[in-house]
């Protein structure tokens, strides 16, 4: 259960980041902002995009693939890209 509560907890906290990551991108292309806020709103957007990598490369880690196998019989293994080619 643990678990799964922190894959919701992550899946919430990428939202939130990816929204606020959105709103600091708008703000910056508004041309509104100083320099100073400038470059305080790109600083964060730097730091958001890297914790939205960290979360999709977790998450890219924890997906599985269902295989066949020659039996006949089904088991789930993690997906890596070899197999997607």
């Amino acid at each position: 259960m643990a678990g799964e509560n922190n894959s919701s907890t992550s899946i919430a906290d990428f939202e939130k980041s990816l929204d606020e990551l959105e709103r600091l991108v708008r703000d910056l292309e508004q041309g509104e902002l100083s320099l100073e806020q400038s470059l305080a709103a790109f600083e964060r957007g730097v730091k958001l995009t890297r914790e939205c990598q960290t979360a999709l490369k977790t998450a890219e880690q924890r997906v599985e693939q269902l295989v066949q196998n020659s039996d006949g019989s089904l088991e789930t293994r993690p997906f890596s890209a070899d197999d997607a080619n």
